[in-house]
């Protein structure tokens, strides 16, 4: 089975990062629109075998592997909350 290992970090980011984030919405089409746009951001690191999930592992779990995440998803949070899909803004829902 082919894995995207960057998809389960981007993933894992998001979690440990909304936290920082209160004015964001965070409804499932927030949330999806930020891990798409990080996703589309950072290098995908691809597997097909076990051996090759622990060598990326391992990479991705270096400190200067996971920056460009927690940067492409910040921003990612700043821009959604800019123009959020679902028409949340400022807490409060357009009409």
């Amino acid at each position: 089975m082919i894995r995207n290992l960057s998809e389960d970090h981007v993933i894992q980011a998001y979690g440990s990062l909304r936290q920082h984030f209160p004015d964001f919405c965070g409804c499932d089409i927030c949330r999806e629109d930020v891990l798409v746009f990080t996703l589309n951001r950072v290098a995908p690191r691809y597997v097909a075998s076990l051996e090759g999930s622990v060598l990326t592992e391992v990479n991705l779990e270096k400190e200067q592997s996971r920056a460009p995440i927690d940067v492409a998803m910040m921003e990612g949070f700043r821009k959604v909350s800019l123009a959020p899909r679902c028409g949340v803004r400022g807490g409060q829902r357009r009409r």
